[in-house]
């Protein structure tokens, strides 16, 4: 009778499914294999603790034969030193149990807390240099979740392995071959169980994997909307969200029940099964044994020593389960992780290219034909063309969603060209390694973007290695001194996530500072001052003046007022450059800089007009 297709494919996803657990399991322990000698020491501890464990049974057979052979003699008082150096035998073996298995947890609790630190540096060094569309499709909370989801599976797997694997192998292989020497029958059930026992696990385990994964799945869009609540905490409340979001991420876990119920029935089932077949199989050991003893083969000492023994091989049966339930649990739990770990990184030269004999007055800053689209889709940018000279202020305008803020991405590097080049200093910013061509380039954020650490920290991330002075100096160019002064602590005031302590006019002026420390050849400013109102806005714009004071800069701004005093305007109108001149120039074209200046004149004159009628 031939296969169905339908089994044929449930055979080869089985086959598949197992490759893959292999496979990921090998990637584990590859992975970690910088921590060997943490692994040996924890394996050598359980062989010698298995060792001392077998000793043990052998010991309490010959005591036990000892006092039979004895009790018949009636020379019971003469057997009393063998005894007590039986006894003392015995209290040697356990001691040393006893100390190698704590040994063995103690390098296995720093193991663990290794792995821990390794899984994790290596995943933030990953992210760091992952381009920057991987991040547009993701969900800080999910990556964070993924990451310690992988912690703990890795780690109690790794530490599962190196404990219980190995002893329970010298273990079962021991008993197997003293089986083997007293009576073959016993040797031969032994090796029947434990395949039977591993296979009704694999069985078990497919299906639990893919229930795994899909409450995986709840568990990460949990915890990164938890992450995205926290952090628009005030945004949540001012619009009366609470309850909505309470609900959302309750209702993630309630799908974790359903699932949880199936998978856990499942498994103790199957469990079930598993261990119907283990009983049945020991109590057929069991019963030889008794009938070998009752013959006369076995002596009473020699049924204690089997019957102990055969006790000691139904723990690494049961265990095997146990391994391979953290073995599936170390796989499912880690295979968000090495996806991410075999995500394509951005490509950055190795070396910097020489720079080219140019002219003093060589533009700094080229956009030579450039055309670039995000992913798959449409193109956003094309044949973009203009460029900046040394000491050059150029703004760039556009209605939104007219490229401003992608072209500096792109400057930056954070998104390939789908053609075109872009350089700086006459080197294309393509043959730049990343480090460098960001060195070159001072950028002044909408979102100030500060970190949950000291004014002093935010403004040296700049410059690291920045003195104190060096540090209040750009805080007074960037007109923050003042203020920074009056804060509990000055320079070394904690500012809170995100820089929740300071206003916004505090923040960009902490920002500017940054930017200002950096001392970067060319300055862009992405809509520096778009969210502060008109008081800080000055103050900021003060900061801003004193920076781009004879520096090559690149200007982003909605509102026009602050682009008056640039050199130059690029507009951009569909994705392409549509004119350039000087803000006089460009005024009385009729382009889209005079007609973005026409409209805000007539929103001035329209709230001057209500403003002289309210009075």
């Amino acid at each position: 009778m031939t296969d169905s297709p339908r089994s044929g494919s449930h055979e080869s996803e089985t086959r598949s499914s197992e490759e893959g657990m292999l496979a990921s399991l090998v990637a584990i322990v590859r992975f970690t294999s910088e921590l060997r000698r943490y692994y040996l020491g924890v394996i050598v501890c359980a062989l010698v603790t298995a060792g001392a464990g077998l000793a043990t049974p052998f010991l309490i057979g010959h005591a036990t034969d000892t006092i039979v052979d004895a009790v018949n003699s009636g020379s019971g008082v003469g057997v009393l030193p063998t005894l007590a150096m039986l006894a003392l035998a015995i209290l040697v073996m356990e001691l040393v149990s006893t100390v190698m298995h704590n040994l063995g947890g103690y390098t296995g609790d720093v193991l663990s807390n290794r792995i821990r630190a390794l899984l994790s540096t290596r995943y933030l060094d990953k992210l760091l240099r992952l381009p920057q569309d991987w991040f547009d499709s993701e969900m800080t909370g999910s990556i964070v979740s993924r990451l310690n989801r992988s912690i703990t599976e890795v780690s109690n797997f790794m530490k599962s392995m190196s404990n219980t694997f190995f002893s329970m192998l010298l273990q079962t292989v021991a008993v197997l071959v003293i089986s083997a020497i007293y009576y073959w029958p016993l040797a031969v059930l032994l090796a029947v169980v434990f395949p039977v026992y591993v296979w009704l696990t694999g069985l078990t385990s497919r299906k639990w994997q893919r229930l795994e994964a899909d409450k995986n799945h709840h568990i990460d869009s949990a915890g990164g909307r938890f992450a995205e609540v926290v952090g628009q905490i005030r945004v949540v409340r001012s619009f009366v969200r609470e309850r909505h979001e309470l609900h959302t991420f309750t209702d993630h876990f309630e799908r974790t029940h359903d699932t949880t119920r199936e998978q856990s029935r499942h498994w103790h089932t199957m469990d079930v099964l598993r261990r119907g077949v283990l009983n049945v199989v020991f109590a057929a050991m069991y019963l030889l044994i008794f009938w070998r003893t009752l013959e006369g083969e076995f002596s009473v000492g020699q049924m204690v020593l089997l019957i102990q023994l055969i006790t000691m091989a139904r723990t690494p049966v049961e265990m095997m389960s146990w391994v391979l339930d953290t073995a599936q649990r170390a796989v499912a739990g880690s295979r968000d992780y090495f996806r991410v770990m075999r995500e394509v990184e951005v490509p950055t030269p190795d070396g910097m290219p020489e720079l080219p004999a140019r002219p003093e007055d060589a533009p700094v800053l080229e956009f030579d034909d450039v055309r670039f689209g995000y992913g798959d889709g449409p193109d956003v940018l094309t044949d973009v063309t203009f460029d900046v000279r040394p000491g050059e202020r150029v703004a760039l305008v556009s209605e939104s969603g007219g490229g401003k803020t992608t072209l500096v991405n792109l400057l930056l590097g954070l998104y390939p060209l789908r053609s075109g080049h872009i350089r700086i200093d006459g080197i294309d910013i393509a043959a730049m390694p990343h480090d460098e061509l960001r060195r070159r380039v001072s950028i002044v954020f909408q979102d100030a973007s500060l970190f949950s650490d000291t004014v002093g920290e935010n403004i040296r991330y700049g410059l690291p290695d920045a003195s104190q002075d060096e540090v209040a100096l750009a805080a007074r160019r960037a007109n923050a001194g003042e203020f920074v002064e009056r804060l509990d602590g000055g320079y070394d005031a904690l500012i809170g996530e995100r820089g929740l302590k300071l206003s916004g006019g505090q923040k960009q002026r902490i920002s500017v500072a940054r930017a200002m420390l950096k001392d970067a050849s060319v300055l862009v400013l992405d809509e520096a001052t778009s969210a502060l109102d008109t008081r800080s806005e000055r103050a900021v714009q003060e900061g801003l003046e004193e920076l781009m004071a004879g520096r090559t800069s690149l200007v982003i701004a909605h509102r026009l007022s602050t682009i008056a005093t640039v050199d130059r305007i690029v507009t951009l109108k569909e994705g392409h450059v549509d004119e350039i001149g000087t803000p006089a120039e460009l005024a009385k074209t009729g382009g889209v800089y005079g007609e973005l200046l026409a409209l805000q004149r007539r929103g001035e004159d329209s709230y001057l007009n209500a403003y002289q009628t309210s009075r």
